[in-house]
């Protein structure tokens, strides 16, 4: 299947690019300039040089952005994203070319025939996270076992509505010959699923990295035959209606470019739509579809329409036999960008069947 499939990664930056030299000695006021100015800046030294350059650049721009609204924080991290991926790293060997810089296996993973190239320290940071990650484990509350995240793949940080799934499947009643879980990540639903007695899990997702990263994470175990993996939008290539349907879409609508960066937070306006529009034909007569969302769009005033609600009060297909809510942990101080968002969030779970 790897090979079928196109992974996501960073793309290298050309080598004939113009930048100037970042030491520990450079000016970061010019260099913050030249920055803005479109210009790049490449780190020649030290790892902590880079670090602290971006340290900086951050620090410029909440002052910048001082408020706290959802919007300006949006703008504060528009901005830091265009100048921070202006900021570049060289790879020599498949290794950061600078001093005390961490290993970081995706380096040789992901460009096994690229061994010297450029990528920016955001890309860099990101990669190494991945890689501790993935190294190490996830510990999720509800399962037994650590998942081991891929590069590129969405996996929870907050575990409030994996266990308002959990108690939800402990008095799940209906027969569990096999599910759908539509957009599966690192797995995590589906083998919540499997946990709970399903003989078969047939999980999709649009991002090549979490089908890869899945199928190399259950290698010839047990799982691999209790969960099949397609590479597609949906229902993928599956046509047989099943008994349940598990779809955690993104909890937040796509309001400008910029938010199509990360489409495991943003949805965008065909989403729900397209997705109840083919769930018809792929739920079971007697059959339940289960999604897991969020109010977080609603109490940060990105939208006013629910697209869950909507889809009961005017689609005409399903109706609403449960809904469950359970608040969100107050967020920590690490997290104050939120904090006044996640006082209010709860996450919600919606348990809708044919009409």
């Amino acid at each position: 299947m790897e090979s079928e499939i196109k992974i996501n990664k960073p793309t290298p930056i050309g080598s004939d690019i113009q930048y100037t030299s970042f030491t520990e000695n450079s000016p970061i006021s010019a260099t913050i300039e030249a920055l803005q100015d479109g210009k790049y800046v490449l780190v020649e030294e030290a790892y902590k040089d880079g670090m602290d350059l971006l340290h900086q650049i951050q620090t410029k721009l909440k002052k910048q952005y001082a408020g706290d609204s959802f919007k300006e924080q949006r703008a504060f991290r528009k901005e830091y994203r265009d100048l921070s991926h202006r900021v570049l790293i060289k790879i020599k060997d498949h290794k950061l070319a600078v001093k005390k810089a961490p290993s970081i296996g995706w380096l040789e993973k992901l460009y096994a025939d690229t061994p010297d190239f450029i990528l920016s320290f955001p890309e860099i940071q990101g990669l190494n996270s991945a890689w501790q990650w993935n190294k190490k484990g996830l510990v999720v509350p509800v399962l037994r076992n650590k998942v081991h995240p891929y590069y590129g793949t969405y996996f929870p940080t907050r575990f409030d509505h994996l266990v308002l799934f959990d108690n939800w499947l402990k008095r799940y009643e209906g027969p569990k010959k096999a599910a759908y879980d539509i957009g599966v990540g690192c797995g995590v639903l589906s083998m919540q699923m499997v946990q709970h007695g399903f003989q078969k899990v047939f999980a999709t997702d649009t991002n090549p990295n979490a089908i890869v990263g899945l199928k190399e994470f259950m290698g010839t175990t047990k799982l691999s035959r209790k969960i099949e993996l397609d590479y597609g939008n949906l229902f993928g290539k599956w046509e047989k209606p099943h008994e349940l349907i598990v779809f955690n879409p993104p909890w937040l609508p796509i309001k400008s470019d910029a938010d199509k960066n990360d489409i495991a937070i943003y949805y965008p306006d065909n989403l729900f739509p397209d997705f109840f529009k083919d769930a018809v034909s792929h739920l079971a007569e007697d059959g339940q579809i289960v999604i897991i969302f969020s109010n977080l769009a609603e109490i940060a005033e990105t939208t006013t329409e629910h697209p869950i609600q909507k889809e009961v009060d005017e689609g005409g297909r399903f109706k609403l036999e449960l809904k469950l809510t359970k608040s969100v942990k107050k967020a920590s101080d690490k997290t104050k960008r939120t904090i006044n968002l996640r006082e209010s969030e709860k996450v919600e779970l919606w348990v809708l069947k044919h009409k």
